[in-house]
Protein backbone atom coordinates (compact mmCIF):
# COMPACT_ATOMS: atom_id res chain seq x y z
CA UNK A 1 0.00 0.00 0.00
CA UNK A 2 1.40 3.62 -0.87
CA UNK A 3 2.35 5.92 1.60
CA UNK A 4 1.09 9.56 1.62
CA UNK A 5 1.86 12.16 -1.06
CA UNK A 6 1.64 15.28 1.06
CA UNK A 7 2.17 16.07 4.62
CA UNK A 8 1.06 18.96 6.77
CA UNK A 9 3.84 18.70 8.98
CA UNK A 10 3.53 21.95 11.12
CA UNK A 11 3.53 24.06 13.13
CA UNK A 12 0.85 23.03 16.43
CA UNK A 13 -1.48 26.03 17.26
CA UNK A 14 -1.01 27.70 13.69
CA UNK A 15 -3.78 26.61 11.44
CA UNK A 16 -2.86 23.46 10.70
CA UNK A 17 -6.32 21.53 12.25
CA UNK A 18 -8.53 24.44 9.98
CA UNK A 19 -6.06 23.50 6.59
CA UNK A 20 -6.80 19.94 7.13
CA UNK A 21 -10.72 19.95 7.20
CA UNK A 22 -10.38 22.95 4.21
CA UNK A 23 -8.81 20.42 2.13
CA UNK A 24 -10.46 17.53 3.00
CA UNK A 25 -13.88 18.00 0.82
CA UNK A 26 -11.47 18.15 -2.16
CA UNK A 27 -12.05 15.41 -4.85
CA UNK A 28 -8.60 14.72 -5.49
CA UNK A 29 -7.06 14.05 -2.17
CA UNK A 30 -7.50 11.69 0.61
CA UNK A 31 -6.71 12.92 4.29
CA UNK A 32 -6.26 10.33 6.85
CA UNK A 33 -9.77 10.52 9.20
CA UNK A 34 -7.14 10.50 12.02
CA UNK A 35 -5.85 14.13 11.32
CA UNK A 36 -2.54 13.25 13.87
CA UNK A 37 -1.44 9.39 13.25
CA UNK A 38 1.80 10.43 14.43
CA UNK A 39 3.41 7.78 12.91
CA UNK A 40 6.68 9.51 11.98
CA UNK A 41 7.69 10.40 15.43
CA UNK A 42 8.42 7.01 15.95
CA UNK A 43 7.91 4.53 13.38
CA UNK A 44 7.22 1.25 13.92
CA UNK A 45 8.80 1.67 17.17
CA UNK A 46 5.95 2.12 20.33
CA UNK A 47 6.17 5.48 22.05
CA UNK A 48 8.14 5.32 25.46
CA UNK A 49 5.52 3.99 28.50
CA UNK A 50 4.68 5.98 31.14
CA UNK A 51 7.20 7.98 33.14
CA UNK A 52 9.53 7.19 30.20
CA UNK A 53 11.64 9.99 28.59
CA UNK A 54 8.88 11.83 26.34
CA UNK A 55 6.07 10.76 28.12
CA UNK A 56 6.44 12.42 31.25
CA UNK A 57 4.09 15.67 31.09
CA UNK A 58 0.63 15.57 32.12
CA UNK A 59 -1.16 13.98 30.18
CA UNK A 60 2.00 12.75 27.58
CA UNK A 61 1.75 9.11 28.40
CA UNK A 62 -2.03 8.98 27.92
CA UNK A 63 -1.82 11.28 24.28
CA UNK A 64 1.04 8.70 23.20
CA UNK A 65 -1.67 5.71 22.98
CA UNK A 66 -3.64 6.88 20.71
CA UNK A 67 -0.23 7.49 18.43
CA UNK A 68 -0.65 5.41 15.01
CA UNK A 69 2.94 3.60 15.26
CA UNK A 70 2.56 0.48 13.87
CA UNK A 71 3.33 0.32 9.55
CA UNK A 72 0.11 -1.50 8.94
CA UNK A 73 -2.07 0.49 11.46
CA UNK A 74 -0.73 3.64 9.50
CA UNK A 75 -1.24 2.37 5.69
CA UNK A 76 -4.89 1.22 6.62
CA UNK A 77 -5.73 5.10 7.13
CA UNK A 78 -5.36 5.22 3.54
CA UNK A 79 -7.01 1.87 2.18
CA UNK A 80 -10.63 3.92 1.47
CA UNK A 81 -9.23 6.22 -0.54
CA UNK A 82 -10.38 6.69 -4.39
CA UNK A 83 -7.88 5.45 -7.18
CA UNK A 84 -5.71 8.35 -8.51
CA UNK A 85 -6.59 10.78 -5.31
CA UNK A 86 -3.48 12.00 -3.67
CA UNK A 87 -2.96 11.00 0.24
CA UNK A 88 -2.27 13.21 2.86
CA UNK A 89 -1.85 13.32 6.33
CA UNK A 90 -1.66 16.64 9.13
CA UNK A 91 0.87 15.90 12.04
CA UNK A 92 2.37 19.31 13.41
CA UNK A 93 4.92 18.19 15.40
CA UNK A 94 6.85 16.50 12.15
CA UNK A 95 8.46 20.34 11.92
CA UNK A 96 9.84 20.12 15.08
CA UNK A 97 10.91 16.86 15.47
CA UNK A 98 14.40 16.36 13.27
CA UNK A 99 14.04 12.48 14.00
CA UNK A 100 10.29 12.75 11.67
CA UNK A 101 12.23 14.95 9.23
CA UNK A 102 14.87 12.34 8.67
CA UNK A 103 12.33 9.25 8.64
CA UNK A 104 9.97 11.06 6.06
CA UNK A 105 13.05 11.50 3.83
CA UNK A 106 14.15 8.04 4.16
CA UNK A 107 10.41 6.88 3.17
CA UNK A 108 9.39 9.29 0.92
CA UNK A 109 11.54 11.17 -0.73
CA UNK A 110 9.24 12.87 -3.53
CA UNK A 111 6.67 14.06 -0.54
CA UNK A 112 5.30 17.18 -0.69
CA UNK A 113 6.10 19.19 2.75
CA UNK A 114 3.52 22.02 3.97
CA UNK A 115 4.53 23.97 6.80
CA UNK A 116 2.08 26.83 8.29
CA UNK A 117 4.00 28.98 10.11
CA UNK A 118 2.48 31.61 12.82
CA UNK A 119 4.03 34.24 15.66
CA UNK A 120 5.87 32.34 17.71
CA UNK A 121 4.54 34.52 20.66
CA UNK A 122 0.99 34.07 19.82
CA UNK A 123 1.48 30.34 18.66
CA UNK A 124 2.73 29.76 21.95
CA UNK A 125 0.44 31.76 23.98
CA UNK A 126 -2.36 29.60 22.41
CA UNK A 127 -0.39 26.15 23.33
CA UNK A 128 -0.24 27.18 26.91
CA UNK A 129 -4.20 28.17 26.75
CA UNK A 130 -5.09 24.95 25.36
CA UNK A 131 -3.53 23.52 28.57
CA UNK A 132 -4.24 25.35 30.67
CA UNK A 133 -7.76 25.23 29.97
CA UNK A 134 -7.78 21.54 29.81
CA UNK A 135 -6.68 21.18 32.94
CA UNK A 136 -3.13 20.13 32.18
CA UNK A 137 -1.13 22.78 32.36
CA UNK A 138 -0.58 23.50 36.29
CA UNK A 139 1.48 26.64 36.01
CA UNK A 140 -1.42 29.70 35.60
CA UNK A 141 0.73 32.43 34.16
CA UNK A 142 2.41 31.72 30.87
CA UNK A 143 5.45 33.65 31.34
CA UNK A 144 6.35 31.58 34.13
CA UNK A 145 5.34 28.49 32.36
CA UNK A 146 7.53 29.46 29.65
CA UNK A 147 10.68 29.89 32.77
CA UNK A 148 9.74 26.33 32.95
CA UNK A 149 10.34 25.28 29.49
CA UNK A 150 13.86 23.99 29.92
CA UNK A 151 13.65 22.04 32.96
CA UNK A 152 10.54 20.20 31.50
CA UNK A 153 12.33 19.54 28.49
CA UNK A 154 15.46 18.32 30.44
CA UNK A 155 12.62 16.24 32.31
CA UNK A 156 11.19 14.69 29.52
CA UNK A 157 7.92 16.59 28.84
CA UNK A 158 6.59 15.85 25.34
CA UNK A 159 7.21 18.33 22.47
CA UNK A 160 3.64 20.13 23.22
CA UNK A 161 4.99 21.11 26.24
CA UNK A 162 7.37 23.17 24.42
CA UNK A 163 6.03 26.55 23.98
CA UNK A 164 9.35 28.66 22.93
CA UNK A 165 10.78 25.79 21.03
CA UNK A 166 7.69 24.39 18.78
CA UNK A 167 8.15 28.27 17.22
CA UNK A 168 11.71 28.39 16.11
CA UNK A 169 10.73 27.74 12.86
CA UNK A 170 14.10 28.85 10.99
CA UNK A 171 16.38 26.26 13.08
CA UNK A 172 13.03 23.71 11.80
CA UNK A 173 13.42 24.86 8.39
CA UNK A 174 17.00 24.91 7.67
CA UNK A 175 17.05 21.16 8.83
CA UNK A 176 14.09 20.15 6.44
CA UNK A 177 15.80 22.16 3.26
CA UNK A 178 19.07 19.70 3.92
CA UNK A 179 16.75 16.60 3.28
CA UNK A 180 14.24 17.77 0.90
CA UNK A 181 14.41 20.35 -2.12
CA UNK A 182 12.70 23.63 -1.59
CA UNK A 183 10.51 23.23 -4.71
CA UNK A 184 9.08 20.07 -2.07
CA UNK A 185 7.97 22.32 1.03
CA UNK A 186 5.34 25.59 1.11
CA UNK A 187 6.08 27.75 3.40
CA UNK A 188 2.67 29.53 4.61
CA UNK A 189 1.83 32.19 7.65
CA UNK A 190 -1.22 31.71 10.02
CA UNK A 191 -2.13 35.60 8.75
CA UNK A 192 -2.55 34.46 5.15
CA UNK A 193 -5.04 31.31 5.79
CA UNK A 194 -7.38 33.35 7.97
CA UNK A 195 -7.30 36.79 5.98
CA UNK A 196 -7.15 35.02 2.62
CA UNK A 197 -8.29 31.87 3.10
CA UNK A 198 -9.71 31.45 -0.86
CA UNK A 199 -6.05 32.81 -2.21
CA UNK A 200 -4.14 30.55 0.41
CA UNK A 201 -6.45 27.26 -0.55
CA UNK A 202 -5.49 28.14 -3.88
CA UNK A 203 -1.61 28.45 -3.61
CA UNK A 204 -2.33 25.38 -1.69
CA UNK A 205 -3.53 23.33 -4.34
CA UNK A 206 -1.10 24.35 -7.09
CA UNK A 207 1.42 23.62 -4.99
CA UNK A 208 0.01 20.28 -4.88
CA UNK A 209 -1.14 19.90 -8.28
CA UNK A 210 -5.19 19.99 -8.07
CA UNK A 211 -7.68 22.06 -9.11
CA UNK A 212 -8.74 24.75 -7.72
CA UNK A 213 -12.57 25.86 -6.31
CA UNK A 214 -12.89 22.58 -4.67
CA UNK A 215 -11.75 23.79 -1.12
CA UNK A 216 -13.23 27.04 -0.33
CA UNK A 217 -13.05 28.02 3.22
CA UNK A 218 -10.72 27.38 6.45
CA UNK A 219 -12.85 26.87 9.65
CA UNK A 220 -11.90 29.00 12.66
CA UNK A 221 -9.83 27.25 15.15
CA UNK A 222 -10.95 25.73 17.78
CA UNK A 223 -10.59 28.39 20.79
CA UNK A 224 -10.61 27.33 24.38
CA UNK A 225 -12.20 29.74 26.88
CA UNK A 226 -9.79 31.27 29.39
CA UNK A 227 -10.18 29.17 32.18
CA UNK A 228 -9.79 31.72 35.55
CA UNK A 229 -7.72 30.06 38.77
CA UNK A 230 -10.30 29.82 41.11
CA UNK A 231 -10.52 27.51 43.74
CA UNK A 232 -13.26 25.04 42.15
CA UNK A 233 -11.42 25.19 38.95
CA UNK A 234 -8.26 24.49 40.33
CA UNK A 235 -9.51 21.77 41.90
CA UNK A 236 -11.18 20.29 38.86
CA UNK A 237 -8.07 20.60 36.73
CA UNK A 238 -6.20 18.52 39.36
CA UNK A 239 -9.08 15.80 38.80
CA UNK A 240 -8.20 16.35 35.19
CA UNK A 241 -4.28 15.24 35.87
CA UNK A 242 -5.13 12.40 37.75
CA UNK A 243 -7.47 11.41 35.70
CA UNK A 244 -5.02 11.65 32.43
CA UNK A 245 -2.46 9.93 34.38
CA UNK A 246 -4.66 6.70 35.35
CA UNK A 247 -5.52 7.10 31.76
CA UNK A 248 -2.25 6.12 30.33
CA UNK A 249 -3.50 2.33 32.03
CA UNK A 250 -6.49 2.11 30.06
CA UNK A 251 -7.59 2.27 26.22
CA UNK A 252 -7.78 6.06 25.07
CA UNK A 253 -11.45 5.97 24.64
CA UNK A 254 -11.91 5.17 28.33
CA UNK A 255 -9.88 8.28 29.48
CA UNK A 256 -11.31 10.69 26.69
CA UNK A 257 -15.36 9.62 27.48
CA UNK A 258 -14.34 10.29 31.63
CA UNK A 259 -12.71 13.80 30.89
CA UNK A 260 -15.83 14.80 29.23
CA UNK A 261 -18.09 16.02 31.97
CA UNK A 262 -14.89 17.64 34.14
CA UNK A 263 -13.90 19.29 30.66
CA UNK A 264 -17.46 20.88 29.85
CA UNK A 265 -17.35 21.71 34.16
CA UNK A 266 -13.97 23.88 33.55
CA UNK A 267 -14.72 25.42 30.01
CA UNK A 268 -18.82 26.77 31.45
CA UNK A 269 -17.33 29.24 33.38
CA UNK A 270 -14.47 30.28 31.06
CA UNK A 271 -13.66 34.20 29.82
CA UNK A 272 -12.09 35.82 27.16
CA UNK A 273 -8.54 35.09 26.60
CA UNK A 274 -6.49 37.90 28.05
CA UNK A 275 -4.46 39.50 26.08
CA UNK A 276 -0.57 39.73 26.26
CA UNK A 277 1.24 42.68 28.60
CA UNK A 278 4.41 44.19 26.49
CA UNK A 279 6.33 43.18 29.27
CA UNK A 280 5.03 39.69 29.10
CA UNK A 281 5.65 39.34 24.86
CA UNK A 282 8.95 41.01 25.27
CA UNK A 283 9.92 37.93 27.49
CA UNK A 284 8.92 35.56 25.55
CA UNK A 285 9.80 37.34 22.20
CA UNK A 286 13.65 37.32 23.01
CA UNK A 287 15.13 34.31 22.74
CA UNK A 288 13.57 34.09 19.58
CA UNK A 289 14.78 37.50 17.55
CA UNK A 290 17.68 35.37 16.13
CA UNK A 291 15.76 32.42 15.22
CA UNK A 292 13.12 35.11 13.36
CA UNK A 293 16.10 36.37 11.28
CA UNK A 294 17.21 32.93 10.43
CA UNK A 295 13.52 32.52 8.83
CA UNK A 296 13.20 35.45 6.88
CA UNK A 297 16.85 34.97 5.36
CA UNK A 298 15.84 31.20 4.68
CA UNK A 299 12.55 32.28 2.97
CA UNK A 300 13.13 35.68 1.63
CA UNK A 301 10.30 36.67 3.18
CA UNK A 302 9.52 39.68 6.16
CA UNK A 303 8.50 38.70 9.33
CA UNK A 304 9.13 42.31 11.18
CA UNK A 305 5.31 42.00 12.23
CA UNK A 306 6.36 39.26 14.60
CA UNK A 307 9.13 41.63 16.02
CA UNK A 308 6.70 44.29 17.88
CA UNK A 309 4.87 44.84 21.22
CA UNK A 310 1.66 43.88 20.37
CA UNK A 311 0.72 40.08 18.33
CA UNK A 312 -2.30 39.77 16.42
CA UNK A 313 -3.59 37.40 19.24
CA UNK A 314 -6.38 34.44 18.47
CA UNK A 315 -8.38 33.98 15.40
CA UNK A 316 -10.97 36.55 16.24
CA UNK A 317 -8.68 39.10 16.25
CA UNK A 318 -7.17 38.31 14.02
CA UNK A 319 -10.11 39.47 11.12
CA UNK A 320 -9.30 43.00 12.25
CA UNK A 321 -7.16 45.13 9.98
CA UNK A 322 -3.71 44.16 10.28
CA UNK A 323 -1.33 46.56 11.76
CA UNK A 324 1.83 45.79 10.21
Amino acid sequence: MALPDFFLVGAPKAGTTALHAALVPHPGLYLSKVKEPKYFLCADEPPARPGQQGQRGPGDAHSAREWVWRRGDYEALFADAPAGALLGESTPFYLYDRGAQERLRAAVPDAKLIAVVRDPVDRAYSNWMHLWSDGLEPIGDFVQACRAEDARVADGWAPFWHYRRLGRYGEQLRHLYSLFPREQVLVLRYRQLVDEPQQTLDTVCSFLGVEHGHAVSAPPENVRPFVPATRRNLALAKLVRAGAAAGAYFPPRVWRAASVPLLRALHSRGTARPRLGVDQRREVLAPLVDDIRELEELTGQSFADWLGDEGRGEFRARQRPASA
